[in-house]
């Protein structure tokens, strides 16, 4: 594994991934579509590692959508139990390098046994602080804005909060990012140029790259490449550079 050529301070402290193209990458090679999702869950082991060794401390992967239910039920009872599977054997290696297992989205609509899984395994890992790897299951972002406009109507019901109080940063505590910053970099996978539902509120100055790759076929390579491009872009957040 080699370093990367981006001092610290320039290199993305958190990145999202929509990790997109597995079933086209089993189908191109005559396989069954739950191969590629089986390959695509050991690319999310080895490019976690390498990201969390240069020193990226969030990761966020989208690994099941609120509409992948719409998939045929084998490949989505697949996918369950591919998850449930991979969170375990993640387990040991979360712990040993203290990092902190995030899962957000509508988990009470997931198989209970992976309900049971991802709930162990994120009580053992609470304990890690400055490294998070987040993985969204059952997760759209309408969902997480609508989740968060019912919390805070509740709480104005209940005269917790006042109207005037609701602010950007108040409504970003209740979304299921509240202790995450705002992603830096998005990368897409497949060739897609498509958000797909995912993050909306949290990626509004979000720097996106996109690759032609299936997810199977991304590597440490392409992580670099997207980081090399990162550090030159300057990221004005609607303003102007000091200069302008």
């Amino acid at each position: 594994m080699k370093e990367i050529e981006v001092p610290k301070e320039k290199l993305p402290k958190h990145i999202a991934f929509i990790m997109d193209g597995n079933g086209r990458w089993a189908k191109e090679r005559n396989l069954p579509r739950l191969i590629g999702h089986r390959e695509g869950a050991l690319v999310v082991e080895k490019i976690s590692e390498i990201a969390f060794n240069w020193g990226i401390n969030y990761l966020t992967f989208f690994a099941f959508s609120t509409e992948n239910w719409r998939r045929p039920r084998e490949e989505v009872e697949g996918l369950m139990q591919l998850l449930d599977e991979s969170i375990d054997k993640f387990k040991d290696k979360l712990v040993k390098n203290k990092i902190r297992l995030k899962v957000i989205g509508n988990l009470d609509e997931l198989p209970t046994y992976l309900q049971r899984r991802i709930n162990y395994v994120v009580e053992e890992t609470k304990n890690g602080k400055d490294k998070v790897l987040t993985v969204a299951l059952n997760y759209g972002g309408r969902w997480d804005i609508l989740e968060a406009v019912k919390k805070i109507a509740l709480q104005v019901k209940e005269n917790n909060l006042k109207i005037e109080d609701v602010n950007e940063n108040l409504f970003s505590s209740f979304l299921s990012t509240y202790d995450l910053p705002e992603p830096d970099l998005l990368i897409r996978t497949s060739g897609e140029y498509r958000i797909s539902n995912f993050l909306l509120w949290q990626i509004a100055y979000t720097e996106l790259w996109f690759t032609p790759k299936y997810w199977p076929d991304f590597n440490e390579e392409d992580l670099r490449m997207a980081c090399l491009d990162f550090a030159k872009r300057k990221r004005r957040f609607g303003g102007l550079e000091n200069n302008a």
